[in-house]
């Protein structure tokens, strides 16, 4: 970038970019963040283009409240929201802002609904749009520290500068080949404020694998998991720092009894064990009582299902090859297996929206 890129720490600043800002038909953003030791990613720095310029939010040097019009101007209704793979930046604003991101425009899901490709990177879609071949050197920055450099503030800048040639001609596809509320559809869905939030009584349903657990030792999963979120919420730190997923099994597993009985497992550190051994323990008694989820019951799939399964799988390729988009996007396999499991009663996004009207439904005469 030929010109420096505005790095805003002052509220009276950031309230008179974000006025100039209104009158943008979208704003291109992204985030920088750190997520190492704890739980909530740490928001660094975020970057804007109105398509003429680019800045830098420095929201470490920005004093408490300062970014409230900015998160005011990102929920107004009439003024997209561009990013690329918006989830990870999203989770950040909705629990900075506690609103709605509207209306979203996600490019990487444009590009792969025309064809570019499933979960197709920023930097590989610059190049195939727009021949510019990015600089990544600076992809291990510590957006923490401080001072940052202007050729980090540039780097970081890059990461919206070109959405301006990039958004339009994305619209323009999907608006030519009629996706253009395909596209609404999945941006609506991912900007859901609830996407964001994680109850520690759902934590269980991000345990890979708990199906596998016998019957009986399910229960303690769920409640550990339950447990391990609450704590990690509360002191803000990463699951895995409060017992990892190998431990969580093999407690469930073994569902010890006594203090004496979980230390002979030899699944947790000393200090882990000091310090939530009487709570682990509890969550284990406590599973006594719980019902079973039943997306937790699935049981082996029998030969006839998996032929099935592939039968489905030809199918969504020969719809998938006709739209030329990728057959993943339309239906990941655990939706294929879903529909062979409950039929129309699965819980599965190829049976919601414009997916179920191009190929849901069609999956489902094969069962």
């Amino acid at each position: 970038m030929k010109h420096a890129v505005e790095l805003i720490v002052n509220a009276d600043v950031l309230a008179e970019r974000v006025a100039g800002w209104t009158a943008a038909p979208w704003l291109a953003l992204d985030t920088e963040f750190l997520r190492e030791d704890t739980y909530h990613p740490k928001l660094c720095l975020i970057q804007v283009s109105d398509g003429r310029s680019e800045a830098c939010l420095d929201a470490q040097a920005l004093p408490a409240g300062a970014l409230a019009p900015f998160w005011a101007l990102l929920a107004a209704p009439d003024q997209a929201k561009v990013f690329h793979a918006a989830s990870q930046d999203l989770e950040i604003m909705v629990r900075q802002s506690q609103r709605i991101v509207q209306p979203l425009f996600d490019t990487q899901i444009a590009a792969a609904l025309l064809g570019y490709g499933d979960q197709l990177g920023y930097a590989a879609l610059v190049e195939k749009m727009l021949g510019v071949k990015l600089d990544k050197t600076l992809t291990r920055t510590d957006w923490s520290r401080r001072p940052l450099s202007p050729a980090e503030l540039a780097y970081a800048a890059a990461d919206v500068s070109h959405l301006a040639e990039i958004h339009p001609r994305l619209t323009e596809g999907l608006s030519a080949r009629g996706r253009l509320p395909w596209l609404q559809e999945d941006c609506a869905r991912m900007a859901d404020v609830e996407r964001y939030r994680n109850p520690p009584e759902t934590a269980w349903k991000r345990l890979k694998g708990l199906a596998r657990l016998a019957p009986a030792m399910q229960p303690a999963a769920i409640a550990l998991a339950a447990w391990r979120e609450q704590v990690a919420q509360e002191r803000d730190r990463p699951r895995k720092w409060i017992i990892d997923d190998d431990a969580l099994y093999r407690i469930a597993e073994r569902r010890p009894q006594s203090f004496d009985e979980l230390k002979a497992l030899q699944v947790l550190p000393p200090k882990t064990l000091e310090r939530h051994g009487a709570a682990i323990l509890a969550a284990v008694m406590q599973a006594r009582d719980l019902p079973m989820p039943a997306a937790a019951q699935e049981l082996p799939l029998s030969e006839s299902a998996k032929a099935l399964i592939k039968k489905l799988q030809e199918g969504l390729r020969q719809i998938a090859e006709q739209l030329e988009i990728p057959a993943s996007l339309i239906a990941p396999r655990a939706d294929v297996e879903a529909l062979v499991r409950y039929g129309a009663d699965a819980e599965a996004g190829v049976l919601v929206g414009w997916r179920r009207d191009i190929a849901g439904a069609a999956l489902l005469r094969l069962l």
